[in-house]
């Protein structure tokens, strides 16, 4: 089993520490998400408190699905969405940790001026919006750089990952975490060679993301649906903690929490 190493990052000024594992729950503010998604707004505010009574320790709040195959929405369409969510978290809970997922530079500059959004998750890792790594560096912000491209190998993810870093690293980004895609340009079988790899990643010593919430990894494998799968995903949620990952993005809070606790005893690491 892989220890995660004690990382910490910047958030507005004051560090999250990540020697213990920490979820961060995901918040849909979209019609047409693969899996839970929030359309109304006592829905999101329900959510919001929901997660983080449960623990959540960061909400990511999307809205543009990034489901394969689905067109996204406009730059404009997804910025109304996310002022109505965001208006809402923020009133529900002001001392939350936000992140804004999203891969458009423009909307993330808007999450984080209009409404203190101290992230950004961008499942591009700055493929798709070649501004988006100036913009980080100059908004200061911590930043989940994810390796979107088609999977040729763990040594290749580790390489476009580093290279990204180092690229990040120049420009004066000091808070990176790294989420290897799962399900973003990979096969079922190479999204599997990648979790039983996922250890190399830690040569690069930053922080590590895992999202395998109910992804089509999941269901496709055991011939069921989203809703259908629901015992996948703690599975791979354990595996991931086994192997180091710091952050679990989940969308049930609970029970990814509850795998935290019951795999870091069974590693000796909790009393």
């Amino acid at each position: 089993m892989q220890t995660a190493s004690p990382y910490s990052i910047n958030v507005g000024g004051e560090l999250l520490w990540l020697d213990t594992p920490i979820v961060m729950g995901i918040l849909n503010a979209t019609p047409d998400s693969f899996y839970q998604h929030h359309e109304g707004a006592e829905a999101i505010r329900m959510r919001t408190r929901q997660m983080l009574d449960e623990g959540a320790a960061i909400l990511d709040v999307g809205a543009c699905s990034t489901r394969p195959g689905y067109t996204p929405p406009d730059k404009k369409e997804e910025m109304r969405r996310l002022r109505e969510a965001l208006s809402i978290v923020r009133k529900e809970a002001p001392e939350a940790i936000v992140s804004v997922d999203t891969f458009r530079a423009d909307v993330a500059r808007m999450c984080v001026g209009e409404f203190g959004v101290q992230m950004v998750n961008d499942i591009s890792g700055g493929d798709l919006d070649k501004e988006m790594f100036k913009t980080i560096a100059e908004l200061h912000v911590p930043y989940v750089l994810t390796e979107s491209s088609p999977f040729n190998g763990i040594e290749v993810v580790l390489r476009n990952l580093g290279s990204k870093v180092e690229e990040l690293h120049e420009m004066g980004v000091c808070d990176i975490i790294l989420d290897p895609g799962f399900g973003f340009g990979k096969t079922l079988e190479q999204n599997y060679l990648l979790m039983q790899n996922l250890e190399v990643l830690h040569e690069l010593e930053l922080p590590l993301l895992v999202g395998v919430s109910h992804k089509s990894m999941i269901y496709k494998l055991l011939g069921t649906t989203p809703d259908e799968a629901l015992n996948g995903t703690p599975v791979l949620h354990t595996i991931a903690l086994q192997k180091g990952a710091h952050i679990l993005r989940a969308h049930k809070v609970k029970e990814a929490i509850e795998c935290i606790a019951i795999t870091q005893k069974v590693m000796g690491i909790r009393d």
